[in-house]
């Protein structure tokens, strides 16, 4: 038996002759057998490099022929190149080649085409098996233990993607994540291939494809709002460079949690900048929040409320806007088929309430994250995942945090909370909505906050300054000129929302929440 093999560049012309005239002997010779290799020509030259080097020959062009000693073991020996295959099969065989150099050209190209279409067919079916890489980080944390059933149950990425899940954190949670890992292979999901852990930086995020940020752990006390912005610099940085030096190329990069989701968000952008695109802030939670506060006040089921879109800083100073929310199902004189819907405001007789209650419930809920817990962070990202991967529901708005390009007036380069809608496996700022203009006044606020954040995280700005309108100035002058016990007792050194986005990091007795007047949603 003589088997011979027929390596080359696959546009190489001269390895087109020799393959057909391989193709004709194995054919017409029952005692010969031919395999045959390509190689793309980008790295044609390093293959053959490292081929020769293992086996000790030397060759320098394509093809390259050998014969495997079958019967005998051994590295093979070397024949050569096309001239002398076809000195071979002249000489043992009493074959030659006719093939014209037209001819060989075209097979050539044609040989490049189907040797891309095998590879990207060999990736494709590497995808179906390897399993999708997802990482979390603080895994320790609650939300992720929320989270790791929700990810298994085949309702974010589909029932046939098996995933891997990696759980990152400190060494110091090291027991914690283990009884997490036993938690999770207990599920016996079909989904879950593995769950792994990993507590040394420089091996976080080794070939990610999801990687899910969420609340970073406080180990000292923070003693001012200056010092809690930039705590969250170093660990961005970190973060980011981890990422571009370990995830996948297409690595999806999703931020949670109840602090600063905005500015982690912006802060992981500026330390990935290859990833920038496919980083996001999550808003659903907030959403959720706020419609369940409507759903008590109108009596009925919080899914029954779409389109309430939000503002500005997730975590922080922002704005609920109820202009596009709907009610389906809503129990009155007038009825409709499932996919009838009435605006809310046109069921919110009660205006005091929603410029009043409604706004400072939801302010009260954003600054304390209270509320904001494992269940509704892990609810909240795996629903963003979701309809990032299969697309959200058709017609419907989403909120979320995206790097502004100037849509809605918003000033470029923050991160910033706003409409979209996700179909093909990206997201899409919904520009093209009507009667969505937000005052300039709550733009100012939101923005000039979010950008001063940016600024004291990277240490351009010493001290952090809420934005006051004239009206709040006003009111602080008629506060000094006539000062009562409780306007003593109100002043704070950190003023408006941003004291309330760090009160829980402080004992529960040492809380004092300061509310700023809401916008009206009118």
């Amino acid at each position: 038996m003589a088997k011979f093999v027929l390596a080359g560049r696959a546009d190489c012309p001269y390895y087109a002759k020799a393959e057909l005239l391989a193709d004709y002997l194995q054919k017409n010779l029952p005692d010969f057998r031919i395999h045959k290799i390509t190689q793309h020509p980008d790295i044609w030259e390093e293959w053959l490099k490292d081929l020769c080097k293992k086996n000790r020959w030397s060759h320098n062009k394509s093809p390259i022929i050998w014969r495997e000693l079958l019967d005998r073991g051994g590295k093979g020996l070397l024949l050569g190149g096309y001239n002398e295959f076809l000195e071979h099969a002249q000489l043992y065989y009493g074959v030659t080649s006719s093939m014209t150099t037209e001819l060989m050209k075209r097979v050539a190209q044609e040989n490049l085409g189907t040797h891309i279409e095998k590879e990207l067919e060999k990736e494709s079916l590497k995808g179906l098996v390897n399993p999708l890489q997802v990482w979390i980080t603080s895994a320790s944390s609650l939300a992720c233990y929320h989270l790791i059933p929700i990810l298994t149950s085949g309702e974010v990425f589909g029932p046939q993607m098996e995933i891997s899940i990696n759980l990152f954190d400190n060494k110091h949670t090291e027991e914690k994540l283990i009884s997490h890992k036993q938690e999770a292979e207990d599920l016996a999901s079909p989904c879950l291939q593995s769950v792994s852990i990993c507590t040394q930086a420089e091996e976080a995020f080794h070939g990610a494809h999801v990687i899910i940020i969420l609340d970073d752990h406080v180990d000292k006390e923070i003693s001012s709002l200056e010092d809690c912005i930039r705590s969250r610099a170093p660990l961005c940085q970190l973060y980011g460079s981890l990422i571009e030096k370990n995830a996948h190329n297409f690595a999806k990069i999703i931020v949670g949690g109840k602090t600063f989701v905005n500015l982690k968000t912006a802060l992981l952008m500026k330390y990935a900048p290859t990833f920038a695109r496919n980083i996001i802030a999550v808003a659903l939670g907030v959403e959720g929040q706020a419609k369940a506060a409507l759903a008590r006040k109108l009596k009925i089921t919080p899914s029954c409320i779409k389109d309430v879109i939000i503002w500005g800083n997730i975590s922080g100073n922002n704005y609920v806007d109820l202009r596009k929310a709907k009610v389906y199902r809503y129990e009155s004189a007038i009825w409709g088929p499932p996919h009838y819907s009435r605006p809310v405001l046109s069921l919110l007789f009660d205006r005091e309430w929603v410029n009043r209650e409604f706004v400072v419930s939801l302010k009260t809920l954003t600054a304390t994250g209270r509320q904001f817990g494992g269940m509704l962070a892990a609810h909240s990202i795996a629903t963003t995942l979701k309809y990032w991967c299969h697309g959200s529901p058709p017609g419907e708005i989403v909120s979320l945090g995206v790097l502004s390009e100037g849509q809605f007036g918003i000033p470029k380069g923050i991160v910033f909370s706003m409409p979209v809608k996700f179909e093909n496996g990206t997201w899409v700022v919904l520009t093209d909505l009507k009667n969505t203009e937000i005052s300039q006044q709550a733009m100012t606020r939101m923005a000039n906050d979010l950008i001063q954040e940016q600024l004291v995280a990277v240490g351009e700005l010493a001290n952090f300054q809420p934005y006051q309108s004239e009206t709040d100035l006003n009111q602080e002058d008629v506060k000094t000129t006539l000062p009562t016990k409780n306007d003593h007792q109100e002043r704070r050194k950190v003023s408006d929302d941003y004291k309330d986005l760090f009160t829980h990091l402080m004992p529960d007795d040492e809380k004092d929440l300061i509310l700023s007047d809401g916008e009206s949603v009118e």
